[in-house]
């Protein structure tokens, strides 16, 4: 068993209450959130606070994590040109190999930012779960393609891998599929009655273009094939229409907001306030390295809720409590992960702990608010995946040594750009 004590802790269960209470845990779950107790059993390690935040990891609901490998290689560009031009060509020299090391060199800059889990779009996503799997790091992976019957074979397969990993349906994107698989992977949907996700809506001219191609937004194509009669998501969604937003309601639909990567590739500012107005569920992501280039959801806070604030011109808008809740509670839930939401026992402990002896974080006035506006990640001093810690005090335990990922990730990049 593990104590974290003598600390604050932010538990994000129904609210953003800040507590002194101490954390116990036991495995991979949390066993006890109270007050210290009178007597206490025999702990492997207790872990002093000194007066440091204990809270819920981040969750990047998301992301496609091996393209750490052309960060900053195609900068400067919008979004079509950037994508076709540029990222696809290079992403045809991937390999399996290669996407197993560009992913684990992401873990790495997913814990130095408290991210905890991570809900990836990527080549090879057996590779992408089985580099989850070697590592410890929750993983959740999407997309599909392929024949009805490779499509059931991955699902089933990655499923089955780790408790750590997991496979939810989904397509790149409307631009990118054609409608027969699209109906391939609606199937799939209904057979095992499980959500969707998808990129869509995410620059006006690609809304426009599937107008043009099918006589409906993106969102009302994937809802008449059927691919939301079981939930999910998409990812982006800058430029939804009114009807967009109903059938997000009617489906309960959750938004994946990318605010660095859109403002990055002059997409938009995606319309958060009109969108929890309305009710939508509100989840967070950092995209891919090419297109943010930094994987770091402090930043995507801060943008969140600034960005918001200058679109409508009120400075009120968009609480930033709102928007750590998204990144925390609403990206697990977007992600089907409804046991790493908040600190409860029973709970996957998928902790972080924040300094709060770091100049940016004083004083201790609010600390919900001083999290978004003012913290960045020189603040994470611990990341925990089910109950093992992976990252602390700036030491990876992944069972290997991070330089050996630099060096061999920069070797292969080099390689890559030479063939």
């Amino acid at each position: 068993m593990l104590r974290f004590f003598n600390g604050r802790v932010l538990s994000m269960n129904g609210g953003l209450e800040v507590t002194e209470d101490e954390v116990w845990v036991d495995g991979d779950k949390i066993c006890y959130v109270g007050p210290k107790k009178q007597e206490l059993p025999v702990f492997d390690r207790e872990i002093d606070l000194k007066g440091d935040l204990l809270m819920p990891g981040f969750k990047n609901a998301h992301t496609h994590s091996a393209m750490t490998f052309c960060r900053s290689l195609a900068d400067d560009v919008p979004l079509q040109p950037w994508l076709f031009d540029q990222i696809f060509p290079l992403e045809a020299k991937l390999t399996p190999d290669r996407v197993y090391l560009f992913t684990r060199l992401a873990f790495l800059e997913y814990l130095t930012s408290g991210i905890t889990a991570a809900f990836d779009m990527y080549f090879f996503r057996p590779t992408g779960a089985q580099a989850a799997a070697d590592c410890g790091f929750r993983y959740v992976l999407s997309g599909m393609n392929g024949t009805p019957e490779a499509v059931e074979e991955e699902y089933t397969k990655i499923n089955a891998l780790s408790p750590l990993v997991s496979l939810i349906p989904g397509i790149h994107a409307e631009y990118t599929t054609s409608i027969e698989d699209m109906r391939i992977v609606s199937d799939l949907v209904h057979r095992y009655r499980t959500p969707f996700f998808t990129h869509s809506s995410e620059t006006a001219k690609e809304t426009e273009e599937c107008r043009q191609r099918h006589g409906m937004t993106p969102t009302e194509l994937f809802d008449s094939l059927g691919l939301y009669d079981y939930g999910g998501g998409a990812y982006h969604c800058v430029w939804l229409s009114d009807h967009d937003i109903e059938i997000f309601q009617k489906h309960h639909l959750w938004v994946v907001s990318c605010p660095a990567s859109n403002a990055k590739l002059a997409s938009g500012v995606a319309p958060l306030t009109r969108y929890l107005d309305a009710g939508l569920n509100l989840a967070l992501g950092t995209d891919g390295a090419s297109s943010n280039n930094a994987l770091d959801m402090f930043r995507e806070l801060y943008l969140a809720c600034v960005l918001q604030k200058l679109k409508t011109g009120d400075a009120a808008a968009c609480d930033a409590g709102i928007m750590l809740t998204a990144a925390c509670s609403g990206g697990a839930r977007a992600m089907g992960l409804t046991d790493c939401d908040c600190i409860a026992p029973g709970k996957q402990a998928d902790l972080i702990v924040i300094d709060l002896h770091r100049p940016n974080m004083r004083p201790v006035i609010n600390i919900p608010k001083n999290l978004v506006y003012s913290g960045s990640k020189e603040n994470v001093r611990l990341t925990m995946i089910a109950g093992k810690v992976l990252y602390e005090d700036g030491a990876f335990f992944l069972g290997e040594d991070p330089e050996r990922i630099y060096s061999a990730a920069e070797a292969e990049v080099k390689k890559m750009l030479r063939e």
